[in-house]
């Protein structure tokens, strides 16, 4: 039986379907990504439609600005987060502390974080305005405050940290505090990504 596709009734009686939701949210800064606060500070969830149900992929500390999705679906955000599928989340830092020709040299150095290396997938550097610089880095795993332990790792401070894209999905020109559900495109390149079945992908 599949609630999400076939009506049921206990005694009579229907059950709601379940109704499985992909979102898109632009996540600002100051914004906690967690269900409730409990120092009151305005959480993910209030920005978002019919909260009920949802659950975050990947999260993003109260400083990191950029896209975070949202899902009904629990083992599609499971296998979005583990490291077993390399799922590439790309972000765009601008950082300080060292000048930019240096660290065209700098981001090739082996960091390790908590005892395991933390190795980008792709690395690239801009200069920025008044000495900073602009760091484009791509990682295949999300563990806690990664990219600012890196740039730390490598000297550098982060002025601004957001998420560009989380797998196939970009963040473009969504306005900060708002979100739009995912296309059925989207969704089905997701799938792939991580390697659900068609079937999975026609649920929604």
């Amino acid at each position: 039986v599949d609630p999400a596709v076939q009506r049921i009734t206990v005694v009579g009686r229907a059950i709601r379907r379940f109704e499985r939701r992909w979102l898109a949210l632009h996540k600002p800064l100051g914004v906690v990504t967690t269900a409730r606060d409990e120092k009151g500070r305005p959480t993910v969830f209030d920005l978002v439609d019919r909260p009920q149900g949802l659950n975050y992929v990947g999260r993003l500390d109260i400083a990191t600005t950029g896209l975070l999705l949202l899902t009904t679906d629990g083992e599609a955000a499971h296998r979005l987060t583990h490291p077993k599928y390399r799922v590439p989340r790309r972000y765009t830092a601008l950082v300080h502390g060292k000048p930019t020709q240096e660290l065209e040299s700098l981001v090739g150095r082996r960091i390790t974080i908590d005892g395991r290396v933390a190795k980008p997938e792709s690395v690239r550097v801009r200069p920025g305005r008044q000495g900073r610089s602009i760091i484009d880095v791509t990682f295949t795993e999300g563990r806690n405050r990664l990219v600012r332990r890196w740039c730390e790792a490598l000297g550098l401070k982060v002025e601004r940290l957001a998420r560009m894209s989380y797998g196939p999905i970009r963040l473009a020109d969504l306005e900060q505090g708002h979100s739009r559900p995912l296309t059925p495109r989207e969704i089905a390149a997701l799938y792939r990504a991580i390697g659900l079945p068609e079937e999975a992908q026609a649920k929604h």
